[in-house]
């Protein structure tokens, strides 16, 4: 019996996998599939069966529901010669992440690359930051990412490991993250949640199908955020909308918009005293520097994509795409960093980290109306057709990319000097001055054109070939002269290429190899070419990768990595300022990733993954770095993450994770490490009815043995940080469908 109702289950999920698909792609013309009326009754019917609680896939994306990257065309994500990891719905639901830090838990090769509480946050993907400029895209488009990113209106967040060259053009090697809407369905639900802190959270997610051809989709959140740490209470409400709208058969047009205004007060992180110890007694809830005159930092940003795909024919398709991001930033920051002004550093020690003693100094950081502007025009051609036996899949289109900084003439000012034991910093007043007017800083154009085909030589093997020629052109300016500072100007060809092999339709191998542009890093003030931009430079990346579906609801990856780019570092030298900032030497980051995702049985699913990867720098002409792991990249990373439903209990789950990370380089020289560390997670989900509406009640603890790590030893603008990691954290949230 329990193997007859297993096989009657496994029947009907299949079904309502198939009407899912079709739901959720906003009707088949985005995948080329012909429209057939059959998909509302199949629409109806995912309705009235509880796919939730045990029939669905959970953690793991279906390849037929889901077209990857668009540089690799249409194809599913087992076809795919790149290592791709998706979060989905089901995941970000169980784990409740709030910020960006906390979603990338989910997979070992990401890590925190200056993520402090109470600001937008960036992370690093195989030991490369990303670019806040061009890493974070919202529908396969540009999005700014100085901002917090709401995942209310988020069906599922897709992260390509490795070069992005010819998917977003110049882009930092360690890859992309792209975010992608939900769409227009009927559903009707609202979450109510808090925290241990006493935190208030509400979300409402309501959409129909208002016609047969037109249906919309809004999300809508508000957060009251106590947070772990003093004084950085904060605020955020969010608002979206998605409409699909079906033209015709052939035609169906989709709009994705957003606003969300947030403001909490940024926490400075620590540093090593006198550049080379850790802090002794670090505190995970004091705020470093607090003055009772410091404003929460402010962002308003939105967010817009708009695309229509057009089916020319059964075997060709086209594409139209637009999008706007735009995010404003008051920055208001009472900031800790360095001992210039300390009497304990009069000994020669260096005044960008803090002093031996734990004194550091307080600056009055105010820059309003940083306002941060991408814009994207993108036109794509699909197809196939066939030469002789071979048959080509080509993709081919144009792309302009425009990103703009207006800013104005911040306030830096030295207001006193505190120390890292002081329970309250010493009150000092703030600056008298006052920023000056807007400007234009940045003006920045990428226009491409990119192609790809995919040959199938017979039913094993494809190769894939293509590339991207982008031109770019960025001015900068400084925000309080106006005098121009930079124009760069180049032309480059990005290429890519892989071989794949596909022994069953399970099974998929592949090697390649691609090129990569990325701007260079701009020198800290205290080197001797401070505020000075590097020339972009070139990444070189190789990959040999394995995919197999286990089952159609559980697959594993696994992908060997070798990327390849010029050093960036401050060369220690006879200068006055003791520092140059140069690219000399190479950075290769020489990796292992393993990854889980799915469904394990009736009653288990899971996702866990491995990141072994060693980041050595060479040639740099400074013995003590030579040959040394990356500063802020463990050797090893894993984590697991699993929702298990007991035999007895056919409502209630048990949800447990656990992550590690190996020690981790706080210097270039690697003489100062911060310790390895286990944290682990648990969690209870229960789903229920009352009164015909669906209650799903979710209980996490993070950290549920309070372990004190250091989760982030990264840099920004040259300048290298310590974040400890949250405290025990507990968040209970109520979900009920209407």
């Amino acid at each position: 019996m329990m193997f007859l109702r297993q096989t009657l289950a496994f029947a009907l999920l299949s079904a309502v996998a198939a009407a899912s698909m079709a739901v959720d792609r906003g009707n088949p013309v985005v995948a080329g599939h012909p429209a057939e009326a059959s998909s509302k009754p199949q629409a109806t019917e995912l309705e009235t069966v509880e796919v939730r609680a045990r029939g669905d896939k959970g953690y793991h994306a279906d390849a037929a529901q889901m077209d990857t990257f668009g540089s690799f065309g249409l194809a599913p994500l087992q076809d795919t010669p790149a290592a791709v990891t998706v979060i989905t719905r089901a995941q970000i639901d169980d784990r409740q992440p709030r910020t960006l830090s906390e979603l990338a838990r989910s997979d070992a090769a990401l890590g925190d690359n200056y993520a402090p509480v109470g600001y937008y946050q960036n992370i690093a993907i195989r030991g490369f930051p990303l670019d806040l400029a061009t890493g974070y895209r919202l529908n396969d488009m540009g999005l700014t990412g100085e901002q917090p990113i709401a995942l209310e209106d988020k069906q599922r967040v897709e992260i390509l490991k490795g070069l992005g060259g010819l998917e977003a053009g110049v882009v930092a090697p360690g890859g992309l993250v792209n975010y992608v809407s939900k769409r227009p369905a009927d559903v009707r639900s609202i979450t109510l949640g808090t925290d241990s802190h006493g935190s208030r959270y509400v979300a409402a997610d309501v959409g129909g199908w208002l016609s047969p051809s037109f249906g919309v989709r809004v999300n809508a959140a508000h957060d009251e955020m106590h947070s772990y740490v003093q004084h950085a209470d904060g605020r955020r409400s969010f608002f979206s909308l998605a409409a699909d709208w079906k033209l015709n058969a052939d035609a169906t047009l989709q709009l994705d918009t957003d606003y969300q205004t947030s403001g909490q007060r940024s926490v400075s992180g620590y540093q090593l005293l006198g550049g080379t110890t850790l802090p002794p007694h670090p505190s995970r809830t004091r705020m470093l520097g607090f003055e009772p005159w410091q404003q929460p930092v402010g962002i308003d940003a939105s967010n817009t994509t708009l695309r229509l795909d057009y089916r020319l024919g059964a075997d060709w398709s086209a594409q139209l795409a637009a999008s706007h991001s735009h995010s404003v930033i008051d920055d208001n920051v009472a900031f800790a960093y360095g001992c210039f002004y300390s009497p304990a550093c009069a000994d020669g020690s260096p005044g960008y980290a803090f002093a031996p003693n734990g004194d550091y100094d307080i600056y009055d950081f105010r820059s309003p109306d940083d306002t941060r502007q991408n814009d994207e025009l993108r036109a794509v051609l699909h197809g196939s057709f066939h030469t002789g036996d071979l048959g080509h899949e080509v993709t081919a289109g144009v792309n302009a990319f425009h990103r703009r900084l207006d800013q104005r003439a911040y306030v830096y000012d030295y207001v006193g000097t505190a120390n890292i034991d002081d329970v309250d910093p010493p009150y000092f007043a703030p600056s008298p001055n006052q920023p000056g007017p807007s400007m234009r800083t940045l003006s920045s154009w990428q226009r491409s054109v990119f192609v790809l085909d995919r040959v199938h030589l017979n039913p094993q093997w494809q190769i894939l070939a293509g590339g991207r020629l982008v031109r770019l052109h960025e001015l900068a300016y400084d925000a309080g002269t106006g005098e121009r500072l930079r124009d760069t100007r180049l032309l480059k060809a990005m290429p890519q290429a892989a071989v794949m092999w596909e022994p069953t339709s399970a099974l998929t191998a592949y090697v390649s190899y691609s090129e990569n542009l990325a701007l260079g890093n701009e020198a800290p003030y205290w080197a001797s070419n401070g505020g000075i931009t590097l020339a972009p430079l070139l990444a070189r990346q190789a990959e040999a990768g394995l995919k197999y579906a286990w089952t159609p609801a559980f697959g594993l990856q696994a992908a060997l990595y070798r990327i390849r780019q010029p050093y960036q570092f401050a060369q220690p030298d006879s200068s006055e300022a003791g520092f140059t900032f140069v690219q000399h030497g190479e950075e290769v980051h020489s990796g292992l990733e393993l990854n889980a995702a799915g469904q394990v049985g009736d009653d288990l699913r899971l996702t866990a993954s491995v990141n072994l990867i060693q980041a050595r720098v060479r040639d740099t002409g400074t013995p003590s770095y030579e040959r040394h792991q990356v500063v802020n990249v463990p050797k090893l990373r894993g984590n697991v993450y699993m929702d298990y439903r007991l035999p007895l209990a056919a409502n209630l789950h048990v949800l447990a994770g656990w992550r590690y990370a190996s020690s981790n380089p706080a210097t270039p020289d690697r003489l100062t490490r911060v310790p390895a560390y286990h944290v682990f997670d648990v969690g209870l989900r229960h789903v229920t009815r009352w009164q015909q509406h669906q209650l799903t009640w979710r209980l996490n603890i993070d950290n549920v043995f309070d372990h004190f790590y250091w989760r982030d030893t990264g840099s920004s603008l040259g300048d290298s940080y310590l974040f400890p990691g949250a405290p025990r954290l507990a968040r209970l949230s109520l979900g009920m469908d209407f």
